[in-house]
């Protein structure tokens, strides 16, 4: 980093005073806001995980029942079926410190109308079933997994920002300020020396 710049004298290292109070300030603030984040996304991570291991399990449970019912009754059993209308998601959104993110998934999945034509056996029953709580833990998992995310992109950002407050920044501003420091006691030494200097001569000169 190129060397600060200010002010000579007495202004110049209550400014750096100034900054280097604040940016200490700000690195304490930053850092207690990694350890909340680090703790959030942890249990994000941990909720993605769930979310992801209950979609993996339906949605095999899903496939299990399909398979039974196209062994009972041909793949022409899924081709008389009528189409159905897509499941609906609305999504509840929170903040953890400043950071947008999805929070909850509520998914619905719409019923086979009345007079529509049944799966032709029990076992596609079954599957018309699992699938829509496939479909609700799909939507579960996909909220998980961006909360978890963006709460993680936040975390790498603002350890960023305290690296480069704690090794970079205040370094810089605590080399500033010991050089003002040094600067002003030698000027003030040397202000020191003028006058005594002066006053002998001004001793000698009467």
């Amino acid at each position: 980093m190129a060397e600060l710049r200010t002010p000579p004298g007495r202004a110049g290292r209550m400014r750096l005073r100034h900054s280097l109070a604040v940016a200490r300030r700000g690195a304490d603030l930053l850092d207690q806001k990694l350890r909340i984040l680090r703790a959030r996304h942890e249990a994000l991570l941990a909720a993605e995980h769930t979310a992801q291991d209950r979609w993996h399990e339906r949605l095999r449970e899903a496939e299990t029942w399909l398979r039974r019912g196209l062994l009972l009754g041909g793949e022409a059993t899924l081709d008389a079926l009528p189409p159905t209308r897509p499941a609906e998601v609305e999504i509840v959104w929170t903040s953890t410190m400043g950071v947008r993110h999805p929070q909850t998934a509520s998914c619905v999945v719409p019923e086979r109308e009345p007079d529509a034509l049944s799966p032709a056996n029990t076992a596609l029953i079954h599957a018309e079933a699992a699938y829509a709580e496939a479909v609700r833990a799909a939507a579960e998992y996909a909220v998980a997994r961006a909360a978890a995310r963006a709460v993680g992109a936040e975390v790498l950002s603002t350890r960023q920002r305290v690296r480069a407050l704690q090794r970079h920044w205040i370094p810089q501003l605590e080399q500033a300020l010991t050089r003002a420091d040094l600067a002003l006691e030698q000027s003030e030494h040397e202000d020191a020396v003028r006058r005594r200097w002066a006053a002998r001569v001004l001793e000698d000169g009467t």
